[in-house]
Parts: C-alpha cells; structure tokens; sequence
C-alpha cells in the first residue's frame, strides 16, 4: 500500500505544549507508514523533525499581520501543489484559516486541532475554520468548540496529549544538565517548563516570587526554570535579584530548550501544566499542575478525574497563587518522606501509560483522517441504472450499502437515466447519463471508476449500449481514475469489431472482478491478459434477506390465496419469447391447478408487455406483482413463495436470498450460470420452452422442496462470501 501522506501546518516549532504535541503526532504517524510533512514559522523542533526523516517548510504563520499572511497564503499553496497530501492538518487559527480559504480552492481533505481554548470577538469567529473534522485534546475543548463556534458534535473528535514513555523515562538522566548549569544533585531541584509568554507565565513569576521563601524553608533547594518568550528577559530580571541577594545562582532561567527530558530528569519536583506535566508523570516524577488558567495542585489518585476533564490544563478549577504553590511544594519536599514521593511519581507514570500514549493520540488523528478522506472519496458508477429494472437498481442498492460500509462517508454518484427517481429510491448521488458535460464532469472530479455490476460488456441486445459503456471507461482512463469492473457479467461478444473493443477496455481496468467463472473463460477466450482479474458474486446476494411478513401484506393486499402454494414466474421479451408465449401459458396453467400463479414484472413496460402476451392465452386466472417499484419490496414478496420460474437472472438472485428453490429459462449464458452455482435444475430455454418438461421439473422440485432449500442456503451462503470479495478489490482499487 502506497503510504498516505499528510501535512501538518503549525504556526511555529518554538517550545511550547501544542508544538510539542504535533512533534510526536509527525513522528508516530511517520513510523506507522505514513508520509509527514511540516509547514511552520521553523523553530527549535525543526531538528528533530528532519533528523527523524520528515520534511519541514518555512512559512511566517506565526503573526496575525496581513502581509506575512498573504505570504504564507502563496507558500502553502506552492507546497501543497508540490507535496499533494491526501490529508492537512492544522493546528492554531492562522494556520487553519489561510487553509481553510486554499481548501475552498483545491477541495483537499481537511482537519484541524484544538489545543486549547481562544478569546472570542466578532472578527475572530468569522475567520476561525475548524476543518471538516476537528480533533480537540479534551472533552471541555470540545464542549467549547460547540458552545462558541457552532461546530457539529459528530465532527469534534477528543485525543490526548500523547506522551513518547522512552524520551520521557525515569531511565533518562539528568546529570548532563545539572553539571551545565552548576546545580548540584546532592541538594532539591525544583523544575519548572512553560513558554515564557504573558499568556503562559504566571506560575514562573509566582516561583520567582517564592524563591527566597523556599530557599529559607528547604535549605539548599534550587530552581531549574526552562521555556523562552516574550515575558522571559523581565522575569530573569527578577531571578537574578534574587540569586543576587542570596549570593549564589539557585534560581535559573535556562530559555528555550529541546532537551526537555533532561531538564525533567534533573529535578525532584516539578511544577507545570498541560503536556509538560504529563511528560514529567511520564519519567516518573511528583508534579504539582498549576498554570494560568488554574490551579490543581500535588497530583496523586484524587485529582486524576479533574486533571483529565480539561487536559492538566486546570481550566476551570480555583486560580493559581503563590501561597497555594508555597504550601503544595513544602508539603512534596518536606513532608512527603522519599518513599511517598516515589509511589507519586509511579502512580503519574501508570497514569501516563494507561491514557495518554503516543499510539492512541495517532490512532484517533487517524480516524480523523479516515473520515474526511472518504468524504472526498467520490465514486462514480456507471450500469443500467434508472431504466426501472429492479435488477439493475438492486445491483446499485446492494453497491450503495457495501462501498457505504466498507468507505463510510464516501459519496457515490449514479450514471442514471432518470436521476431524480435514483437518488430518491436509491439514495445516491445521481447524474443524467444522456448529458454529456454533467458525466464528464462527474468522472473527473471522481477518486475512482466502476462499471457494473451487470452485463454491460455484451452485444446481445445492442452494439450501441456497448460503445456507451466502453466510451465511459476511456474517459475514465483519460483522466487518470482507477478503474474497477465491479463484479461483471461479460458477454455474449459476438462482432469482432465488438470483441476488440471489450478486449481494449479489460486491458485498461485496474481491477475487475466477474460475478461467475463462464465470464472469466469470455474474457479468456477473447484473448485478455489482464493478471487483476478474480471471479467473485452477484453483489446482490449480499443484499438482506425479504421480511415474510411484509411480503404477506403485500399479496394479501393484491387478492392472491394465501391457502395454497405460490409460484412465482418472471417472463420477458427476448429471442424465443414471442413464440413460445403460448407454451409459457400452458405452463401456467398447468401449475395454476394446484398453486396461484404470480407473475414478476422485474422492469416495467418490458416485462409488462410478456406478462400480457402470456396472460392473455392463459385460461385460469393469474395475479401480476409490478408495484410500489422497489427491489425489496419484490424481495419481501419472493420470500413467501414456495418455488420461481425464471428468465431473469435477478428474480432467481432475489429468491435464492429468500431461501426458495428457483428454476431458470434460459435466454442468456447468465441465466444457466446462475442455476449452475444455485445447484438447481433449469426449466428449459427460451428459444424452445417445453411447458410439459418444465412441468414436471417444477413438479419435482416442489415434491422435495427442502433438500432443494437446503441446497440452495448452502450455495447462496458461498456465493454472499464471494460476493464480499468485491469490497476488498475495492479497497485496493482506492489504494492504487
């Protein structure tokens, strides 16, 4: 499988919680197969990004100023243009929105991440987009994201801040860093790692503020503060008045670092929030959550509900002070003995493993993923669909229900020569297949091509209807589609001309599977060489079984006996038909002595006309089924019957799945094939009917009707499996 390439577009990779978060996601996606790349202002991140094979753009998304936006606007399109992602993802708003008006543009598929939550005005709710799906990184992110925004609950889905155990480890030392910055590992080190922005600070200035405080209270306790930004020179300013009053540097500001799991490593406390309090759990340290939306406290059992409800972010929990973080960190360092500081530590660690795994935070991105990706997968189909034959529109239910479970959200679109009644009663989209620009369109705005299912590569009944078809997949081709054969009927070929062109398009076709073996030896015997060949089932099998009971009200409605047997008969205009309309007649009845004959009306106006030529030489009375049109309501009507009589090849599908014995007439080379793989008995051909012979096997049949009913599950059983073959040649006509 091809991997699946995604982009990650970011405002920057300074340090900073939602950085580091889409630092792993890039990464654990890249080991899981897929194809990373980044966009962003660059940063410190951008290193590791590279080293670890994944390829970083620059991009001045980090500021709302319109220049560097409408800079950054040309440099995500050229990017895009040139990497073709199956998938972007934004995280922040400049990002989301710059792709949010290119998506509009080049309709790419489209998901954005909340890492937290934003001041709302005017202005900024109209230019937030939230992408088609959203993945937020708490439930109250995601219960803001509805409440604010107005963004669809189905489309929020919630992950984690998922933390990598071996960077983060209690394995990891932190001695390199200690020996830097001449901090001793024989006295308390206080760690602490935020961005140093207004928004982000406030517990660095309660610590700093604290300091000298703690300094009188744990003697020798150091402080090892790590993060840049724009608040950082005024709160080093205090650190270093304080460090000049104690006479010795105990309070250091390290600015901006990568080596976060050192500097975790290095402390034996550590004070923050959001992610970098999960990586300190991760490496198994007692942490005290505290930031500038709140304040939890010493983490241990009963604060794990509260810290997850808003992703140790403490949003909505009581406000930070310095007092609350002076008692918290005295009662850690001097109360706690070493032991108890240890089993909090491993307690965050279990924590950490059990939630918030690197794994699960990819996994439900790639969920994500999946979603809008099918959205975009656009399908079009293209069969004798919307000509009233329920055969030929049962083949398009029973596509509609298993490409729908197999790519859930994936939009399917009808060639339908009457597409307002196929979206209504098929629930598809749905285009005139007579309207040349409106298909042309449809095929190349499409992610893939199927023909079928039927016998639409045949010139039995026309040369024309082949041409269209065969027309339809070259355009296909033109444009570049994957191309499938969706569980074919060929033949019978039988113009040279015509075999040629059959033989070209199968050559074409990425993959073709064929709903019976006589139409692989048809392809074979044409001289097709195509290897992504396999003989598989009529989709139809897969379609639910009749409801009786429906089916009942439906004949008790049309005045049929429900006393005595019922046989089913389904007659239509082909060669042999008009003469032998009398046989068919005495056929019936014959039949109609012991049992209610019921005549099929599978397509109206064709079969409507036999149905008439028939009845009108027969001399007992017959009942006709042709509506509501709806090939389960036929369905439901086939399951109380107790035996059909068949030129069509769909009546004997439907009856089949209705567990009753079915006879075929044949016509067509699809008719004795399906009554070949059902292991039931043919009733006689069109060309020569024989009403005795079809009499008498119709006579046996019935006399041992439930070894033939058992037969007939067990072949339908086989057939309903091979039939599911179709959706995995599907999946891997997407792949190509």
């Amino acid at each position: 499988m091809k991997p699946k390439k995604v982009l990650m577009v970011l405002m920057g990779l300074e340090i900073g919680g939602a950085e580091t978060h889409v630092v792993e996601l890039s990464k654990e996606l890249h080991r899981e197969g897929w194809d990373v790349a980044v966009v962003s202002n660059g940063g410190v991140y951008e290193k590791e990004l590279t080293e670890a094979g994944i390829r970083c753009y620059r991009a001045p998304l980090h500021k709302r100023n319109v220049f560097l936006m409408l800079r950054s606007l040309g440099i995500l399109r050229r990017v895009i243009r040139a990497e073709k992602p199956d998938v972007i993802h934004a995280h922040a708003r400049i990002p989301a929105f710059l792709c949010g008006l290119l998506q509009r543009q080049m309709d790419f598929p489209f998901v954005t991440s909340a890492h937290w939550v934003f001041y709302v005005n005017g202005f900024l709710k109209c230019i937030a987009n939230w992408g088609e799906r959203t993945v937020a990184v708490s439930d109250d992110i995601k219960a803001y994201l509805i409440e604010n925004y107005g963004v669809p609950a189905e489309h929020i889905s919630v992950t984690i801040n998922g933390i990598d155990t071996e960077k983060f480890s209690p394995a990891v030392s932190g001695e390199r860093v200690l020996r830097e910055f001449g901090l001793s590992a024989e006295r308390p080190v206080i760690s602490y790692v935020s961005r140093m922005d207004e928004s982000r600070a406030l517990v660095a200035r309660e610590l700093v503020e604290i300091a000298p405080r703690l300094r009188e209270a744990i003697p020798g306790v150091q402080l090892l503060i790590a993060g840049g930004g724009n608040v950082f020179d005024e709160i080093k300013a205090k650190a270093d008045a304080a460090n000049a009053a104690a006479g010795e540097n105990y309070v250091v500001m390290t600015g901006a670092r990568t080596d976060i799991n050192e500097i975790v490593a290095a402390g034996d406390l550590f004070i923050g929030v959001s992610r970098a309090a999960l990586e300190a759990m991760a490496a198994e340290k007692p942490v005290i959550v505290a930031g500038n939306e709140g304040y939890i406290g010493l983490f241990d059992e009963s604060k794990l509900k509260t810290a997850q409800e808003n992703n140790f972010c403490c949003r909505g929990c009581r406000q930070s002070t310095a007092e609350l973080l002076y008692v918290d960190i005295i009662s850690a360092l001097l109360e706690h003995s070493a032991e108890e500081r240890m089993d909090l530590g491993k307690y965050g660690r279990s924590v950490i493993q059990t939630y918030y795994s690197v794994g699960r935070m990819a996994r439900d991105c790639e969920d994500a993923y999946r979603a809008v990706l099918a959205e975009h997968t656009r399908v079009v189909l293209s069969g004798y669909y919307g000509f009233r034959n329920l055969g030929d529109d049962a083949i398009l239910l029973a596509l509609r229900d298993r490409l729908g479970e197999t790519v859930p959200g994936a939009r399917l679109v009808a060639l339908s020569r009457s597409p307002d009644e196929t979206r209504e009663k098929c629930g598809v989209e749905a285009v005139d297949r007579f309207a040349p620009f409106a298909v042309r369109r449809a095929i190349k705005r499409a992610s893939c091509f199927i023909s079928g299912g039927g016998s639409l590569l045949q010139d039995h009944t026309s040369t024309r209807s082949l041409l269209y078809y065969t027309a339809l997949i070259r355009m296909a081709k033109r444009y570049g589609k994957p191309v499938m054969f969706y569980a074919n009927g060929i033949g019978p070929v039988e113009a040279e001309v015509n075999r040629r062109r059959v033989r070209d398009v199968c050559e074409m076709a990425d993959v073709i599977t064929l709903r019976d073996a006589e139409s692989l030896d048809a392809l074979r015997e044409m001289g097709v060489q195509n290897p992504n060949i396999c003989v598989t089932a009529d989709p139809v099998y897969t379609m639910p079984e009749g409801d009786r009971t429906r089916g009942q009200e439906r004949l008790r409605a049309l005045g049929i006996p429900a006393d005595r047997p019922v046989i089913g008969v389904s007659v239509r205009f082909a060669a042999g038909m008009e003469t032998n309309t009398a046989a068919f007649a005495r056929f019936c009845d014959a039949v109609s002595a012991s049992a209610s004959v019921v005549f099929l009306d599978m397509q109206q106006s064709a079969d409507t006309q036999a149905i008439a030529a028939v009845r009108a030489q027969m001399m007992e009375q017959a009942w006709t089924v042709s509506a509501p049109y709806d090939p389960v309501a036929m369905e439901d009507m086939l399951a109380c019957m107790d035996a059909v009589v068949s030129t069509r090849l769909h009546s004997m599908i439907f009856a089949a799945c209705a567990h009753v014995p079915v006879l075929g007439v044949v016509y067509d080379p699809k008719v004795s094939a399906c009554a070949h793989a059902l292991g039931m008995p043919l009733a006689g051909t069109l060309s020569g009917f024989d009403a005795d012979a079809a009499f008498q096997t119709l006579r046996e049949v019935l006399d041992n009707r439930a070894v033939h009913v058992e037969r007939v599950d067990g072949a339908v059983a086989l057939l309903r499996e091979r039939a599911r073959e179709n959706e995995t040649a599907f999946l891997s006509l997407l792949e190509h």
